[in-house]
C-alpha cells in the first residue's frame, strides 16, 4: 500500500474479521429459513452504527490527540469493528432466544432426517465458493484503489498530498456511497431463497414477478441516493465531516456508481437464486480488470488524478450490471416496462431534487445554519420522494401487497382517493 501510517488502522480493523465470519453463518441460516427481516435489521443496524460511531469516535480522537491523522484513521476503522460487533451481538442473541422454538419446528418437520456431514459440506461448498469469489472481487475492487491511487498520484503530487487524496476517497466518499448498498442488500439477499423455492416448484412466472419487483425497488432506492448525493455533495460533507470539508467533486462523481452498483447487487442475487452462481463472479472479474486498467491510466493524468478511481468504479459497475442483466434476461422472462421502471422513478427523483434544493437555498437565505438547513432539506427530500412514488402509482396494487404493512397502506390510499376501492380490495387479497 506504501502507507506505513496505515498499520494502526489495520490493527483496529482486524478484530472485525472474526465477528464478520461468525455473523455470516447466522445470516446464512436465517436467510435459508426466509427470515430476511433478521438479516436486514442486523445489516441496517451495522451501517447506522458505523456511520454514527465513525463521526463520534473521530471527534473523540480529535479531542484527545488533536488532529493526529494516523490515530483519527484508526479511530474511524475502530468504529467499523464496533459496528460489526454490535451486529454480531444482535444475531447471536436473536438465535439464542429462538433456539428452543427452532428445535421444536425441526422435530415436527415431516421430512426431518440427518445427513452425513461430508454431504452437507459438499453442498455448502458447491454454492458458497462461487458466491465467495464474487465477494472477493468486491473486496479486490477496493484494494485496487489502495494499490493504485497513492502510486499514481505520487507522479505529480507530494506523498503527503497523495495520501490525503486517497484518505478522502476511502474515508469519506466510499463510506457515503456504499451506505445505500447496505439497505439494498436486504432485497438482493431475500431473492436467493425465494427464487430458489419458486424454481424448485417450477413457478417461473412467480420467480420473474419477484425479480421484477426487486429491480423496481432497487431503482427506487438507487436513483434518489445517486442524485441526492450529486446535488447535496458539499452540504452532506459539511454535515458529516465538519472538520474536513474537502471532496465534494469526488463525491459527486462517485455518486454515479450507486445506481449501477445496487442494480448489479440485485441482479446478481437473482442469478444466484436461479442457480447461475458463477455469473456474478465472472461479471465482477471482468469489471475488476477494466477498473484496474482505468485506474492505472487515469490517475496518472494530472487533470484527473484521484477522480480517475471514481470513473473506474463507475465503468466497473456499469459493466458488471450489463453482463449480469443480459444473462438474467436470457434465463427468465421479466416484465420491465420503461415507463414504470425508468421514467416514473426518474420523474419522482427530479421533483425531490428540485424542491429539496430550493428549500435548502431558501433556508440559507433566512440565515438558518448550513447544517440545520441540510438536515431539514434531506428529511423533506425523503418525505417528498415517498409521496411522489405513491402519487405516481409506481407500485401496482399487487406490488403494494408485497411491501410490509402493504394492506394497511392500501386502506389509507383508498381513503385519500389515490386508488379506487376495487383496486384496494384486489391488493388486500
Amino acid at each position: 500500500m506504501q502507507i506505513p501510517e496505515s498499520e494502526l488502522t489495520l490493527v483496529a480493523l482486524s478484530p472485525a474479521i472474526f465477528f464478520v465470519t461468525i455473523a455470516s453463518v447466522f445470516r446464512g441460516y436465517f436467510n435459508g429459513r426466509q427470515k430476511m427481516s433478521v438479516t436486514a435489521r442486523a445489516q441496517t443496524l451495522e451501517q447506522i452504527f458505523k456511520t454514527v460511531l465513525t463521526v463520534v469516535v473521530v471527534e473523540i480522537v480529535v479531542l484527545l490527540y488533536s488532529t493526529n491523522v494516523t490515530v483519527m484513521a484508526a479511530g474511524a476503522n475502530l468504529a467499523t469493528t464496533l459496528s460489526v460487533l454490535l451486529s454480531f451481538g444482535y444475531l447471536a442473541l436473536y438465535y439464542k432466544f429462538s433456539k428452543k422454538r427452532l428445535k421444536k419446528e425441526i422435530k415436527k418437520t415431516i421430512n426431518h432426517k440427518r445427513e452425513a456431514p461430508e454431504k452437507v459440506v459438499k453442498r455448502i461448498l458447491f454454492v458458497s465458493i462461487p458466491i465467495t469469489l464474487s465477494a472477493i472481487m468486491s473486496t479486490l475492487n477496493k484494494n485496487i484503489d489502495s494499490i493504485t491511487v497513492v502510486r499514481g498520484l505520487k507522479g505529480f503530487l507530494s506523498e503527503a498530498e497523495a495520501k490525503l487524496q486517497y484518505g478522502i476517497l476511502s474515508g469519506k466518499v466510499d463510506t457515503l456511497t456504499t451506505l445505500p448498498l447496505s439497505f439494498n442488500i436486504a432485497f438482493a439477499t431475500a431473492l436467493v431463497p425465494t427464487i430458489s423455492a419458486s424454481i424448485a416448484k417450477k413457478e417461473y412466472k412467480d420467480a420473474g414477478r419477484r425479480i421484477s419487483f426487486s429491480i423496481l425497488v432497487t431503482m427506487l432506492i438507487g436513483l434518489p441516493c445517486t442524485f441526492g448525493m450529486l446535488v447535496f455533495a458539499q452540504p452532506i460533507i459539511n454535515l458529516i465531516f465538519p472538520n474536513s470539508t474537502s471532496g465534494a467533486l469526488l463525491l459527486q462523481i462517485s455518486s454515479l456508481t450507486i445506481l449501477f452498483s445496487v442494480l448489479a447487487q440485485t441482479v446478481n442475487g437473482a442469478l444466484q437464486g436461479l442457480g447461475k452462481i458463477m455469473v456474478p463472479a465472472v461479471s465482477s472479474f471482468v469489471g475488476l480488470i477494466i477498473k484496474l486498467i482505468l485506474n492505472i491510466i487515469l490517475i496518472r493524468i494530472p487533470g484527473i488524478g484521484v477522480n480517475g478511481a471514481a470513473i473506474g468504479s463507475i465503468i466497473n459497475n456499469i459493466v458488471v450490471f450489463i453482463i449480469s442483466y443480459i444473462i438474467l434476461k436470457k434465463a427468465i422472462k421479466l416484465n420491465l416496462r420503461p415507463f414504470k421502471f425508468v421514467i416514473k422513478p426518474v420523474f419522482a427523483t427530479f421533483i425531490m431534487c428540485v424542491c429539496s434544493y430550493t428549500l435548502y437555498m431558501l433556508l440559507l437565505k433566512i440565515s438558518i445554519s448550513g447544517k440545520i438547513a441540510t438536515m431539514i432539506a434531506l428529511i423533506f427530500a425523503g418525505i417528498l420522494y415517498g409521496i411522489s412514488v405513491i402519487v405516481l402509482k409506481i407500485f401496482t396494487k399487487e406490488e403494494l401487497s408485497m411491501i410490509p404493512y402493504g394492506n394497511k397502506l392500501c386502506k389509507v390510499l383508498e381513503k385519500l382517493g389515490i386508488y379506487k376501492k376495487e383496486e384496494i380490495d384486489k391488493c388486500a387479497q
